[in-house]
């Protein structure tokens, strides 16, 4: 495993990283926390050292499985959990709605107590806002209260994980973030299919010298080979909306495929996994410093966590996927 900086701090990361919500959320991944812990143990064993998780995963079961399991490595692992969400006192949501928001210093303060209470320590190395919008970015008492966090030792970074959807409103929001906040960290969502939020931020990132962490690597199974044709999806999935009518199907499974085989270029041959390959590929963008795939189950875990060693992608390699992404893989746009 080879390990980064964030950017602007002595935070050190893994550059395959372990993002707890496949192993505490009922949205993807397992229900079984014996198998949770077993997981994340042998990650850390694996040499993956930063582990990602949020309040709101499990109502604070994502942070509490890892206090669980790998509170006795707190000195030798790198946490980053996220705070917005108030479910404290929103408990109940239908399906996967978002919850309110509350971005007051007073709850700031609060919901991170309780976040130190359930990691058991006394600090948080990446504090991250949860899905904000543009109006939380702006507000100077959020940003201050945040700087006087820093400064007291309860946390050693901050910035915002980035979303739901809207593509362009999550770019604006992750520039003044960069510009403006000077975030340590944006946390996007980029793949070799998904890459507008890399396209918007990465030359602000590297300009101001922030890092960005990323997630959803495989495109949501596409990029890992657990999609296929003949894939179903429950309701219970998160991913069953892109799915639910035959248009969106067509979109987003049909033509995800057929721009997955256009990119076998990558592994066949090469010694390295379609799932490493997608791994391999966002690590050759020196902004980013780790990259967190879902794992939730040991094949799975050992062979994204093996991605960090082995060689990177050619530059030619580089160049051919951009002209494929650049033309839509030839495909029609929707």
């Amino acid at each position: 495993m080879k390990y980064r900086a964030i950017a602007p701090t002595d935070v050190t990361v893994s550059e395959v990283g372990f993002g707890v919500w496949t192993v505490s959320t009922s949205w993807w991944g397992i229900n079984d926390e014996a198998l949770g812990i077993r997981l994340l143990q042998q990650a850390f064993d694996l040499g993956i050292t930063f582990f990602d998780t949020a309040d709101t995963y499990g109502n604070g079961l994502g942070e509490t499985i890892l206090a669980k399991a790998l509170g006795d490595q707190r000195g030798r692992i790198t946490i980053g959990t996220k705070f917005g969400y108030d479910f404290y006192h929103h408990a109940s949501r239908r399906g996967h709605e978002e919850l309110p928001h509350d971005w007051r210093p007073e709850y700031v303060r609060f919901a991170l107590e309780e976040s130190l209470k359930r990691l058991q320590t006394d600090h948080v190395d990446i504090y991250q806002l949860h899905n904000p919008r543009l109006e939380a970015m702006q507000r100077d008492d959020l940003f201050a209260t945040l700087e006087a966090l820093k400064r007291e030792g309860k946390i050693r970074a901050f910035g915002p994980a980035l979303g739901p959807a809207i593509a362009e409103r999550q770019i604006e929001e992750g520039a003044c973030a960069i510009e403006r906040r000077r975030s340590d960290v944006v946390y996007i969502i980029y793949n070799l299919l998904e890459q507008m939020l890399g396209q918007g931020l990465f030359e602000l990132s590297r300009r101001h010298q922030s890092s960005v962490l990323v997630r959803v690597p495989h495109a949501s199974g596409l990029l890992d080979g657990t999609v296929t044709p003949q894939t179903v999806f429950s309701e219970h999935d998160h991913r069953f909306h892109r799915v639910s009518t035959e248009d969106r199907k067509q979109q987003w499974q049909v033509n995800g495929l057929k721009k997955v085989e256009q990119l076998s270029f990558l592994w066949e041959g090469r010694g390295r996994t379609l799932g490493q390959a997608a791994l391999q590929y966002i690590l050759a963008e020196g902004c980013v410093a780790s990259v967190l795939p879902n794992m939730y189950n040991e094949p799975l875990l050992r062979e994204f966590a093996a991605a960090s060693d082995l060689p990177g992608l050619a530059p030619e390699e580089l160049a051919r996927v951009n002209e494929l992404y650049a033309d839509n893989f030839g495909l029609v746009s929707a």
